[in-house]
């Protein structure tokens, strides 16, 4: 009896990677949310790190199954769908979070973010109120998650841009 492998595909590897990484962010922004440390700068560096290594090992794995090559076309691919797919969960996720899990963690993060802005001096308080109102606006309902899926594919798309120019590896034309 034959067996036949389907070939991986960009798409198939851009979305298995896409929910990993997504499941992932998801746990590591509600452990954030637990611990109140939300709005933690250092910590929230290290979210942007999670998409950088789904990218590298979605490459990784597309490379493997299709013999080592990879176009750079590809690998934007790959990386575009991922960075859809784990935007669209994680966006999901903290709206489920903010609106039915803990409906106070968007007034929390507005005080501590008037707090930090007042510490700094700059800004009157017209100035603070206008500016956690824009912020409000779109962080919250529809907006906030358009926004939040908007701004995770626009980021997965510089990520595979510069990625996938160092991770391509074409098949020679002459073979």
């Amino acid at each position: 009896m034959e067996t036949t492998t389907t070939p991986v595909t960009t798409t198939s590897v851009g979305v298995r990677y896409g929910t990993l990484i997504g499941l992932v962010s998801i746990i590591y922004t509600f452990i954030l949310f637990a611990t109140g440390q939300e709005l933690n700068q250092a910590l929230s560096w290290i979210s942007l790190v999670l998409p950088i290594v789904g990218i590298v090992l979605a490459h990784k794995a597309f490379k493997q199954a299709n013999g080592g090559f990879m176009s750079y076309g590809q690998g934007l691919g790959i990386g575009v769908v991922l960075a859809f797919i784990s935007s669209l969960l994680i966006t999901l996720f903290s709206y489920v979070y903010r609106t039915f899990i803990d409906p106070d963690l968007a007034s929390r993060m507005l005080d501590k973010t008037r707090a930090k802005l007042e510490e700094g001096g700059n800004l009157s308080d017209a100035q603070i109120d206008q500016a956690l109102a824009m912020s409000t606006k779109f962080s919250t309902g529809a907006i906030g998650v358009a926004v939040g899926l908007l701004s995770g594919v626009l980021l997965g798309l510089v990520f595979s841009l510069v990625i996938a120019a160092f991770t391509k590896h074409t098949k020679p034309e002459f073979e």
